[in-house]
């Protein structure tokens, strides 16, 4: 059934809206730092509760999952309908760092409250825990509204415990668990909102790929008046290979580099010119002074639509006090490559290999080294999974919904790409939310609107969607 009472999901939300808060509390309380070896048992802690959490929902399938690193909690709950389309929720219970020192007005793991109810403090209530569990009150509404017993979808979810941390082991688990994964859409609770009065959906976001570039000249630092301008200056091909990177129009000037890549439509660039964008704003949150980038794109197309290449860090030579005329041993490159739809990391890899070995002149040597890649993801706007996102969105908050795209990386293109299902998003943070930074907080209300959707969406997908 696609036809959930509006009303009665309010009703149920708002009955039960004091005891969700509650257990999310609860759960933030648990400091659930990946990236910090002491804080290993607190993530093990934070899977078990939520593992517990699900069951005491009703899912009647509760599994926490165990890598070579932080554990995942995977459930699942069938509808029983054979035809119901089956759906992959995917969030993350690990957070960052965080401590009373860093600038938090309250401890950042003893959730507050304001007086008025409407913002909740604490690492981890936007990011991601308060976006995970919202599915939880959401499945539970949209059973009370509906008479269901079992949901509209055969319903899955997986969360897991490194994300803050680069995921290192979620593409193995990922591949691992296939069968058990599997689904016809994926549901990413791990992103936000334009902001508090403009509801949004993202579409998709950009893949990632990442080297370091060592450079080798002499053996060792040398005299630059005895040698200077007779053999070649490691520190100067490394500033020769940034400068060559981009030509005068700021395109990336790898061979191949943009072949295959999804163009914005007419339609997408209208949708995105429509969004309140304010760029002396923007700017501002950048901490940066003037706007530089591919020419013939907005500076919106440019973050989330065009690929990138950007040097992340040079070093080489001597940087201390004074001067030293020398000619550095060595040089080195940070370089990350932002992809859009229709790149391959693996294709990219390659290009730019070739294309740093053609830069090298006789005399240097070089060794590069990439990272784990990200491959981009990018749903259609026609796919009727995101219509049925888009749709559940608007009841909740009973407005236009409008459309738009991440410019970082995430690892749900693995879910993509292992299981070969569309990646959609549904989130209800927005930018003053404080992802990563001191006084992490969520809206409640939005909060709630994020409950809101999700009690919709389970009937609209399998009343509008035959995979």
């Amino acid at each position: 059934m696609s036809d959930t009472p509006d009303s009665a999901v309010r009703t149920y939300i708002d009955t039960h809206r004091d005891a969700f808060l509650a257990d999310l509390a609860e759960w933030l309380r648990i400091p659930s730092v990946s990236a910090q070896p002491a804080h290993a048992d607190d993530v093990r802690r934070s899977a078990a509760w939520l593992t517990a959490k699900l069951a005491e929902t009703g899912f009647p399938v509760t599994e926490t999952w165990e890598t070579d690193g932080a554990p995942a909690v995977y459930a699942e709950w069938p509808s029983g309908d054979p035809d119901a389309p089956t759906v992959l929720v995917y969030g993350h219970h690990d957070v960052q760092p965080a401590a009373r020192e860093d600038g938090w007005h309250t401890e950042p793991f003893e959730p507050h409250v304001t007086d008025d109810g409407r913002r909740l403090y604490a690492r981890g209530a936007a990011d991601d825990k308060g976006q995970v569990f919202f599915h939880t009150l959401g499945v539970r509404a949209h059973l009370a509204a509906t008479g269901r017993t079992a949901p509209a979808v055969n319903l899955k979810l997986l969360v897991e415990g490194e994300e803050e941390s680069g995921s290192p082991h979620f593409r193995d688990l990922v591949e691992a668990r296939a069968d058990r994964l599997a689904a016809d859409v994926v549901i990413v609770s791990d992103t936000g909102m334009w902001s508090e009065t403009t509801p949004t959906v993202c579409t998709g976001m950009r893949g990632v790929a990442d080297c370091e570039i060592e450079l080798y000249g002499p053996d060792q630092d040398i005299h630059s008046g005895s040698f200077g301008g007779a053999v070649p200056n490691p520190a100067t091909v490394a500033a020769r290979l940034v400068a060559a990177l981009h030509d005068e129009h700021e395109r990336v000037t790898v061979p191949g580099f943009y072949d295959g890549i999804a163009e914005l439509t007419d339609t997408e660039r209208r949708l995105i010119a429509e969004l309140p964008f304010d760029e002396a704003e923007w700017l501002r949150t950048a901490k940066s002074y003037g706007t530089l980038g591919e020419a013939g794109y907005s500076t919106l197309e440019r973050v989330w639509a065009r690929p990138t290449a950007e040097l992340n860090g040079i070093g080489g030579g001597y940087q201390g006090p004074g001067g030293k005329t020398i000619i550095p041993k060595d040089a080195q490159l940070k370089l990350s490559f932002r992809l859009v739809s229709g790149q391959d990391p693996y294709v990219i890899e390659a290009a730019v290999k070739d294309w740093v070995a053609a830069q090298i002149p006789a005399g240097i040597r070089h060794e590069i080294t990439f990272g784990a890649p990200t491959r981009p993801c990018l749903t259609p706007l026609d796919h009727p999974a995101l219509q049925s996102v888009t749709r559940s969105m608007a009841r909740a908050f009973g407005e236009k919904v409008r459309y738009t795209r991440e410019g970082g990386s995430g690892p749900a293109a693995d879910l993509q790409d292992v299981l070969g299902a569309p990646v959609l998003f549904l989130g209800i943070s927005v930018p003053s939310d404080g992802w990563h930074a001191p006084n992490e907080k969520i809206e409640t209300d939005l909060l709630l609107k994020g409950v809101e959707a999700t009690a919709y969406l389970w009937g609209d997908l399998s009343a509008h969607w035959k995979p």
